[in-house]
């Protein structure tokens, strides 16, 4: 097994509130990733620390040499209200190619279109962001992550609050660039549908529970150890306060 990137005992801190504690992962290369867990269980803050998105408080991240790394955000973090075109959003994918000031090529527009047309979209160009929704949003974000080239590809819940059909065409899009040889590590909450389709898991609670292939993850007894009311959070370190130790308990 190739790996796409190894995780070093990541620990990351918020406030002296431990968000992920001590994870070493080996994430292969060329595989449909689930990152998966309960509610608070580090899920984004994961894939944030291994993009440098956040400081962590101790360990470290590789990547293969010459990674090229696309990433997907989720969609409420961004501003909607923002004045611009679907066409702008997806062109802001090929901004770390392009040179400072120049404008963007006739190339680039035309391959932003066939993104736009790849995830549903076309005709949509000119439409305000604004004027999207919800699937539409996630599928544009889409088409602007496939701008980037990448051969990881880092999402942040893709799939939330976004309708059936919008959910079909990621996924046809996501086993398409895995058969192209792309690592795509994604954020999901929907066991059932991880086990279809998925064919590598990490499963967090703060700590690391499990990495593997899916069926060896998805297993009875470790999705209860992850999501049991007993395991919802790991055991603190002893440097935090009684105080932050007794509200992290209940």
């Amino acid at each position: 097994m190739q790996p796409a990137c190894i995780v070093h005992n990541i620990t990351v801190n918020y406030e002296k509130t431990p968000a992920l504690w001590d994870v070493s992962v080996v994430l292969p290369k060329g595989k449909l990733i689930a990152i998966c867990g309960p509610n608070g269980a580090g899920k984004s803050t994961f894939i944030k620390a291994l993009l440098g998105l956040i400081p962590v408080l101790s360990g470290k991240v590789d990547f293969l040499a010459e990674t090229q790394i696309g990433y997907m955000p989720q969609s409420q973090s961004v501003d909607w209200g923002f004045p611009l075109t679907v066409l702008d959003l997806v062109l802001m994918g090929c901004y770390g190619r392009t040179k400072f000031l120049r404008p963007i090529s006739s190339q680039e527009k035309a391959t932003a279109k066939e993104n736009l047309k790849k995830v549903g979209l076309c005709g949509l160009e000119d439409r305000q962001i604004n004027q999207l929704s919800g699937g539409q949003k996630a599928r544009a974000f889409l088409a602007r992550a496939l701008m980037q080239r990448s051969n990881i590809y880092f999402m942040d819940e893709p799939f939330a609050s976004i309708d059936a059909a919008s959910s079909q065409i990621m996924l046809e899009i996501f086993q398409q660039l895995k058969s192209e040889g792309k690592t795509l590590i994604i954020v999901h909450h929907d066991l059932k549908e991880i086990q279809k389709v998925f064919d590598w898991g990490v499963l967090l609670n703060r700590r690391l529970v499990a990495s593997g292939p899916i069926q060896d993850v998805l297993t009875e007894t470790l999705i209860h150890h992850a999501y049991g009311k007993e395991n919802l959070l790991f055991e603190t370190v002893s440097r935090l306060s009684e105080e932050t130790t007794q509200g992290l308990a209940t």
